[in-house]
């Protein structure tokens, strides 16, 4: 739960409350009002405007039909001319958090678990896998987030079936999946000289660690800070059946004590910017401090004739959050050099989505993997 918070609210003349949930961490409504089948959508969206949530009452399906009308409505607002990409940047954040902080109103209350409303689909299990401590009695969230959760849990089941290692990777709900191919083409396509032992720092779902394995690599050190992602990389190693390759350890970068090792593999956040959720952890690193952190740390840990791997997307200099000679100067001040840089071409769909008002930097963007001595 957020940090024990309860939201309180007043129904048919009595005084509710329930545990609050929010993966942002995002404070409870101070004011809640309910909101059923007869509630109308442009009053709801001035509510949640207002900051004024929104406890639904009525049949589960119309609560989703309320909140895509008030998203419709968050998503007409024009977008303002910018004059840099950067600007443009700063302003689809501001815009994401908004949009995020007003479409969040519409909540839904489980009871352990589960959820009463009419047409309301079985919740309680991708509650439980979604939520690491016990599930309380009464509780509320956002529907946006309980339908995040119920997407992830579907997506988990089902998996993502990786090329390089023909079979599926299953992502835990709060753990970035590898849904962006071509990075992972790199890692499997990449020579590798003569490496017995590897580091797969920030390992996630573990998906790195086990292409190195199928690889030929013996011996894989996998590490993460994240509870949720060590969790999902143990379960999808021991599904692969490769645990006697590759051990999981909490770390913040490398493992402990001074071990060294012939490859040392990252694939650290792309973008220097504040993270707003824990799933943006993978994608944002403010102030670049896990890149630089990873840089400076890779010559304690490498052997005499061992190579370190970054992974990297340029889409930072395209937005002007970070130069390509800030990038070689670290790669430097840590004692390192680029041997070799193989490139790809991102192949997501906001590289061709001309609608996105990132699109000028995304299509310009490439995927890189920089091999450091």
């Amino acid at each position: 739960m957020t940090e024990n918070l309860s939201l309180t609210w007043q129904e048919k003349n009595k005084t509710n409350s329930a545990n609050w949930q929010s993966e942002a961490n995002a404070a409870p409504p101070k004011n809640v009002v309910i909101a059923d089948d007869t509630t109308k959508a442009d009053a709801a969206y001035k509510l949640a405007c207002e900051g004024t949530g929104l406890l639904y009452k009525g049949d589960f399906q119309n609560a989703k039909q309320l909140l895509q009308a008030i998203t419709r409505r968050v998503d007409r607002k024009p977008i303002k001319p910018a004059a840099t990409m950067t600007e443009a940047f700063h302003q689809h954040r501001a815009r994401q958090i908004q949009r995020a902080n007003i479409t969040n109103k519409v909540l839904i209350e489980l009871h352990h678990g589960s959820c009463s409303l009419p047409r309301a689909p079985e919740v309680k299990e991708a509650i439980t896998q979604s939520i690491a401590e016990k599930i309380p009695e009464k509780l509320v969230l956002s529907l946006r987030e309980l339908l995040g959760m119920i997407g992830a849990y579907e997506w988990r089941k089902k998996g993502i079936y990786i090329d390089a290692l023909q079979a599926n990777i299953h992502a835990h709900y709060g753990v970035y999946s590898p849904v962006r191919g071509e990075y992972l083409e790199l890692i499997n396509s990449t020579p590798l000289n003569n490496v017995k032992t590897a580091f797969d720092i920030g390992t996630g779902t573990s998906v790195i660690a086990a292409i190195l394995v199928t690889r030929g690599v013996k011996a894989v050190m996998a590490t993460d800070n994240n509870v949720r992602a060590l969790q999902c990389a143990s379960e999808n190693i021991k599904q692969l059946d490769l645990a006697q390759y590759i051990t999981v350890e909490k770390a913040d970068l490398f493992p402990s004590g001074h071990k060294k090792t012939d490859l040392i593999v990252c694939n650290p956040p792309w973008l220097p910017a504040k993270a707003n959720a824990p799933i943006e952890n993978a994608i944002y690193d403010p102030n670049s401090a896990m890149l630089k952190g990873f840089l400076a740390g890779v010559k304690a840990h490498l052997n005499a004739d061992g190579e370190a791997w970054l992974i990297m997307s340029d889409l930072a200099e395209h937005l002007g959050l970070r130069s390509r000679e800030e990038l070689m100067k670290w790669i430097t001040d840590a004692g390192l050099s680029v041997v070799e840089k193989i490139d790809i071409a991102p192949k997501h769909a906001k590289a061709s989505d001309q609608s996105d008002p990132l699109y000028t930097a995304r299509v310009k963007e490439i995927t890189s993997l920089y091999r450091l001595k």
